[in-house]
């Protein structure tokens, strides 16, 4: 029954190979209208940063978008909405509410979540009401296609790197919140990131999308208050050191995956 499901999936993976066809821009994902900012003010770096220097300067203090480290164009070749419909239309995804405390777990087929959720944030819509596919990626299905994803190469001494894999309309996003350290790479579509340093909680009401927050409570926020932020867009990273706040907004129909460092 297993061999049965993944038969599509892995004929698929078998037949994709990095410029074999064309696909349409953006993946066949919606492109949206929310603004990014006006000027990034994460620092950036390229391939040249060496491990030494991203543990010395980076790892246990500051976050980081990484460029041009990683070559994920064959996980991009399977990541069009086409093909990730072919592969995975009918296997349930779980979707988690888009809140900072409190996690409603909701179980679709990937094929409805697709194409009847993946819309653009209402921005009266609440977070509690708010569907939003990442991670709860049932490894028995996914695990061929994250065969293929490129991760980082930096690492923190003593942690394991898990996936955790997402796709959301635009105008979505998770509210603040903090974890350990990761990495996160945009596939398609552009990503907007906003993070503090652990010694300076953000002013959120935890059920308040960030779409929300964005609108209503940023511009009210002196400058010294507001927080590191910048916009990802496909092939780029972001660093993120153990537990700095930070909340995502999604500018377009966004696909992405984390790297957790456990």
């Amino acid at each position: 029954m297993a061999a049965a499901r993944l038969l599509p999936l892995l004929l698929l993976l078998g037949w994709v190979r990095p410029g074999a066809c064309t696909d349409p821009p953006g993946g066949g994902w919606l492109a949206g209208t929310v603004p990014e900012e006006p000027r990034c003010t994460v620092e950036r770096a390229d391939a040249s940063l060496t491990y030494p220097l991203f543990l010395q300067r980076f790892a246990f203090s500051r976050p980081l978008i990484l460029g041009g480290v990683t070559d994920n164009s064959a996980f991009r070749a399977l990541c069009t909405r086409e093909k990730l419909l072919a592969a995975f239309g009918p296997f349930p995804v779980r979707l988690s509410t888009a809140n900072t405390y409190s996690y409603r777990k909701v179980d679709v087929p990937f094929q409805e979540y697709v194409e009847q959720l993946l819309k653009p944030q209402d921005p009266a819509r609440l977070g509690s009401d708010t569907l939003y596919f990442f991670g709860d990626n049932n490894f028995t299905e996914w695990g061929p296609l994250f065969q293929h994803y490129v991760p980082p190469p930096f690492r923190i001494p003593g942690t394991s790197p898990a996936y955790s894999f997402g796709i959301a309309g635009s105008g979505s996003g998770v509210p603040f919140h903090w974890h350990g350290p990761g990495f996160s790479e945009v596939i398609f579509g552009r990503k907007r990131w906003f993070l503090y340093p652990p010694d300076q909680t953000p002013h959120f009401h935890p059920n308040e999308t960030t779409l929300a927050w964005l609108q209503h409570t940023y511009p009210t926020l002196p400058p010294a208050q507001r927080p590191l932020e910048c916009t990802l867009r496909p092939g780029e990273v972001l660093y993120f050191p153990d537990r700095w706040w930070h909340a995502t907004l999604n500018l377009d129909t966004s696909v992405f995956i984390s790297t957790f460092l456990g």
